[in-house]
């Protein structure tokens, strides 16, 4: 039998070597493995100090089931191996294990360190009202807090602090404990100040302390940063004797997220003359401020320098940087830049995947944005939401619908701005229903009150024919910004009702709206629909002189079109000829559109020759011009650019119109024989052209521009797709109920003639949506007022 001495020996000098394996390696875990095997091969049966060094190891290596088998084995475990494990399961996240053992422990062996573990537990874990309870408890419990209580307990209140008496509650218990001089207990007690924005109590408090290290410094400076003091954060750091980058850093990030880039990139510059240290998270705000700004130069400069400073970077460092990097340059659309970046990052995570789907979406590459969606490993809401936006604003509605749908039956509850995307979805299709069905979801699901979700159906409603639905929602939004008048101003424009528009304009800037570049495209569209030039005029002229803003070219072929409209043609040749870049495609299509309406043929072939100049494969640039030569009547030259059209292999979009009926859409074609019903709605349209010219229609051939008999004419004026689409719907929908037809072309002369006297012959409203506008419908009258 070993003597008492012998056993002491042997246990010092275990204990010498688990001392080694502080602190935590791999090689240090390995080591304390070998130690506990040779104490088990030894016979050696551990306990007190040694067991609970032991269990300590394990815990703090995260081999929590080795620690517990141990612990398990202890007849009556001290509060030292029940603290160790406590910390372990907080530590690995596992809060609830954790409350279990301090629940299980007895009151009589708890100690002062045994709450303060238990109390840092709910800190970490982010549980503020449990961190809370427990210190009340300590205290009736009759356990004396010290600094590290003080210091794990006003973590926990910065996560749910919500009232100044809290704050200063904690502040004076802290004076009481005696641990009011200790710089970390002060660094927390400065934290809760700035989470519950008392900033003026966190500078005093900072101040008067006698000992600021790193964390004081930067708990200030982020404060002012997050309450958007820049000003007296930035005082702050040019007074700081010793430049510390953490605070630095910080001062960075807050000029990017307030947009005030040259600060930044000044604090910046800085940084580099003073040689103070730059990391990851300096570079990638700094990149994250050129990508917002659109500095792109400036981004790969930037991009420069890390290639050259940063010799071999740690994955910590690498992967956030080169996703900043890869947002850098989607968003300055070198989106096949951004994928060469990606392809080369050693380790890639979501926000990686994220960054390259959006900039594909972005630049309007649908196909590859699909191809990379299908590949990514895993997908998050973002990505989703990314995906069903971009087919929606880039013409894919029905394919944005079915995702949001496939989206849900993959287990992830859509966000309101995924709503938003699908809602857009249903504004493109004019899918009405689908888009009250969407609405009320949003307000089952609480999501009424988002600001991104009210705008979009603000513009479903009005894109769908529904005006009044758009104008109630857009009054009784909790609140609006400057796209929410944006669109309100864009519906009524498109509805005809321009003065309306102007009158919403007007009181958006009472409310103190500054109207920003969107506003003026919107404005200048709603004064050409309605004929308001010396109104649209004035404006155009005051984005500049008012606002600052520069007019783009979209702002100057809105200003053309508004001239073209009202028969101006000449002054918007001068227009044109007097803007300051070159025109591109979208101001000579608006003033060939003008020239064909108005019969100039001369200036509109010159504007076609630009047009097509500028855009070969554009088939509405010779549908336009050999329209135009058709209704001079010169069907030679007609044949010639139909010819040439057909030469170049360019075809023409076939019109088409389609309707919903019943939460099905129905699309008819020009001369359609393929939907199901077509027979019987020639024949419906065949009874309603014969009351129509009893209330004096007559088919205006003028509009079918072939050379051919009047009979023919009438015939495929007829079978127009807005016509078959219309006959159908008042077949089918209820009587009385307003009729919505949608047409992806511009509607033309004698079906807008028609509708007229249609409504008057069914008593009911007709909305067409075309490519331009919408036409309401009633008692033989156009909401247009034959201005289209």
């Amino acid at each position: 039998m070993k003597s008492p001495e012998f056993i002491r020996t042997v246990a010092n000098r275990y204990a010498s070597q688990l001392q080694l394996c502080y602190p935590q390696t791999p090689a240090s875990i390995s080591l304390a493995k070998t130690i506990h095997s040779h104490m088990i091969t030894y016979g050696f049966h551990p306990r007190g100090h040694i067991l609970n060094r032991l269990i300590d190891v394990y815990c703090k290596s995260s081999r929590i089931i080795y620690a517990r088998n141990l612990f398990d084995k202890i007849p009556e475990p001290d509060i030292v191996s029940r603290t160790s494990l406590v910390s372990a399961y907080s530590l690995l996240g596992n809060i609830k294990k954790a409350g279990e053992m301090f629940e299980e422990t007895p009151l009589s062996i708890r100690d002062s360190v045994f709450y303060n573990a238990m109390i840092t537990g709910y800190s970490r874990n982010e549980d503020g009202h449990a961190c809370i309870k427990l210190f009340r408890q300590m205290l009736r419990d009759e356990f004396k807090p010290d600094n590290f209580t003080f210091t794990s307990v006003l973590g926990g209140l910065t996560l749910i602090v919500d009232r100044e008496m809290q704050c200063k509650q904690m502040h004076c218990m802290v004076l009481k404990s005696g641990t009011g001089f200790v710089t970390s207990v002060l660094n927390a007690l400065v934290s809760v100040y700035v989470n519950g924005a008392l900033m003026f109590e966190a500078r005093k408090l900072f101040d008067e302390m006698n000992e600021k290290d790193e964390l004081s410094w930067t708990t200030m400076v982020t404060g002012y940063v997050r309450n958007d003091e820049l000003d007296a954060a930035r005082e702050l750091v040019d007074g700081m004797s010793e430049k510390l980058g953490v605070a630095w850093n910080a001062m960075i990030s807050g000029y990017v997220h307030r947009g005030c880039y040259k600060e930044a990139l000044d604090m910046f510059r800085k940084m580099y003359f003073l040689g103070i240290k730059m990391d990851e998270f300096t570079y990638t705000s700094i990149i994250s401020g050129c990508a917002l700004a659109g500095l792109f130069q400036l981004g790969k400069q930037v991009h420069c320098y890390v290639l050259r400073t940063v010799g071999k970077p740690t994955p910590d460092f690498s992967l956030p940087v080169n996703n900043a990097l890869v947002t850098l340059y989607w968003k300055c659309d070198k989106v096949d830049w951004a994928r060469e970046i990606f392809n080369s990052m050693p380790v890639r995570d979501l926000v990686s995947w994220n960054a390259i789907l959006s900039g594909y979406v972005k630049a309007g590459r649908i196909d590859e944005g699909r191809s990379f969606f299908r590949e990514m490993p895993e997908r998050n809401h973002l990505t989703w939401t990314v995906m069903i936006s971009g087919l929606a604003q880039n013409g894919f509605g029905e394919e944005g619908l079915k995702l949001f749908n496939q989206m849900k039956s993959e287990g992830f509850e859509p966000c309101d701005y995924a709503f938003t995307g699908a809602i857009t979805s249903c504004a493109m299709l004019g899918a009405l229903e689908n888009g009250r069905q969407l609405h009320a979801q949003l307000v089952r699901l609480g999501f009424d009150s988002s600001l991104s979700a009210g705008n979009a159906l603000i513009t479903m409603y009005a894109r769908c024919g529904v005006m009044e639905a758009a104008n109630e929602l857009f009054l009784t939004m909790p609140c609006v910004d400057s796209v929410s008048w944006n669109a309100m101003i864009a519906a009524l424009g498109q509805h005809g009702h321009g003065v309306q528009a102007l009158e919403l304009l007007e009181q958006m800037l009472e409310a103190g709206i500054i109207p920003d570049r969107i506003t003026f495209l919107t404005i200048l569209s709603a004064c050409s629909h309605a004929g308001l030039v010396r109104e649209g005029q004035y404006y155009f002229n005051s984005m500049h002189r008012l606002y600052g803003i520069t007019p783009g070219e979209d702002h100057y072929a809105r200003l053309v079109d508004l001239l073209c409209r009202a028969g101006n043609l000449l002054e918007a040749r001068d227009v044109i000829t007097s803007m300051p870049f070159e025109p591109r495609a979208p101001v000579w299509e608006a003033l060939l559109a003008g020239c064909r309406s108005h019969g100039n043929v001369d200036l509109g072939i010159q504007a076609a020759e630009r047009l097509i100049e500028l855009m070969p494969q554009h088939d509405g640039s010779y549908v336009l011009l050999s329209n135009m030569y058709a209704t001079a009547g010169r069907w030679d030259d007609m044949a010639n650019a139909r010819k040439l059209m057909r030469d170049r292999g360019v075809r023409k979009e076939p019109g088409c119109s389609w309707v919903e009926v019943e939460n099905k859409v129905h699309v008819f074609l020009v001369d359609d024989t393929v939907h199901p019903e077509v027979q019987a709605v020639y024949n419906y349209l065949n009874q309603l052209v014969l009351e129509m010219r009893r209330l004096g229609y007559v088919p205006d051939t003028k509009f079918v521009l072939h050379d051919m008999e009047s009979d023919q004419k009438e015939r495929i004026l007829s079978a127009h797709s807005e016509k078959l689409a219309v006959a159908f719907a008042l077949m089918r929908l209820p009587r009385g109920a307003t009729v919505r037809v949608f047409k992806n072309l511009r509607i033309c002369g004698d079906c807008h003639n028609a509708f007229k006297f249609m409504s008057k012959v069914v008593g009911r409203e007709i909305v067409v949506r075309d490519a331009r506008r919408f036409h309401h419908f009633r008692e033989c009258e156009c909401s247009c007022g034959d201005y289209w």
